[in-house]
């Protein structure tokens, strides 16, 4: 039996999983956790986090850390996999200058080999073999969640370009438009990433427009608006979750599409937090909003619900340690 480890890191959760490479059944899937992701103490909480998840997950394959044959990890930031480092990881608390995730995590899970990928472009990875991208030779994941992510596939391969292809969260969808997150303005993320979605009702809420949103949120014991708060405010009829979701899709819309008449691929896989919880609802209407700005608007391409849900950035995650019979190999070296 090999084991393999993955973990996606997300601004909201922390999904783990233990696979057994030689199972197929559930996807190899014999370990699981999921925990919440730390909103203060910076990369060293979040890393200590992401090390009892990994605990937990190997506790129910049965399996210690270090019995692992490898370790993958699906961060957002700027990954340097060789050097083992996260930067710049906007959704994530007090994450700016490089920290050595791999070698903190071989460290404290008891040396087990850590390789490190960027988390849209691992889960999109995923769909592609084991999910909603089977079969197609040419992918846009859009994963949307607390931002929005991208990862891209031509003729059957992922595509990094020079290390940053996929970004879709920071294509322009309006020029002098809504400041986002990263700084700059009129980005997609700005109009559609969650915690850009909880600034802007924040801000309506203090100017006196009622929502629910955050009550809703305090009786749920969380610190987030999270995708299923979203979901609450909606079947209660809360009008400001309602425009601010519709004002998500609009701006989906506009995004994707410009995507599709740059690359023209096959089809788009709809991922992340908030896509998975409104699921095929969502992805019709976001199809909707697209057509106005598609230039082949007679061939539109397929928009597929992610099939991996919460696992499939951990799931993407163990293929970088060609975990899966259905990964290939990363060629990278992992990081003791």
């Amino acid at each position: 039996m090999a084991l393999y480890g993955g973990i996606d890191l997300g601004g909201t959760k922390i999904q783990a999983v233990v696979v057994d490479s030689e199972r197929a059944a559930d996807r190899g899937v014999v370990g699981a956790a999921r925990h919440r992701t730390p909103h203060s103490g910076g990369p060293p909480a979040v890393a200590q986090e992401l090390a009892r998840a990994l605990r937990e997950a190997a506790a129910q394959a049965g399996a210690e850390p270090a019995r692992l044959e490898g370790l993958g990890v699906g961060s957002p930031g700027e990954v340097d996999a060789r050097a083992g480092t996260v930067a710049h990881a906007g959704n994530l608390p007090d994450w700016q200058a490089p920290y050595p995730l791999a070698a903190e995590l071989s460290r404290t899970l008891g040396g087990v080999a850590v390789v490190l990928g960027n988390d849209v472009g691992v889960a999109t990875r995923a769909e592609l073999a084991l999910g909603a991208g089977r079969g197609a030779r040419s992918l846009l994941g859009v994963f949307w969640g607390t931002g929005v992510g991208g990862g891209l596939a031509l003729e059957g391969e992922l595509w990094r370009g020079r290390g940053g292809a996929g970004e879709i969260g920071h294509m322009v969808v309006k020029q002098g438009g809504a400041r986002c997150p990263c700084g700059r303005r009129g980005c997609l993320e700005a109009y559609a990433g969650r915690r850009a979605m909880e600034a802007r009702a924040l801000r309506k809420q203090r100017k006196g427009h009622e929502t629910e949103l955050f009550t809703i949120m305090r009786e749920h014991g969380h610190d987030a608006l999270s995708s299923g708060i979203w979901a609450h405010a909606l079947e209660r009829g809360d009008k400001l979750a309602r425009q601010l979701i519709e004002r998500a899709v609009e701006a989906l819309g506009t995004g994707i599409a410009s995507a599709v008449n740059l690359l023209d691929v096959e089809r788009v896989v709809l991922g992340g937090g908030l896509g998975t919880r409104f699921g095929t609802e969502i992805a019709d209407r976001i199809a909707a909003a697209m057509r106005p700005h598609l230039f082949n608007d007679e061939r539109p391409p397929e928009l597929r619900v992610s099939e991996l849900g919460d696992l499939g950035g951990a799931l993407g995650a163990t293929m970088l340690c060609t975990a899966h019979p259905d990964g290939r190999d990363s060629g990278l070296r992992p990081v003791h």
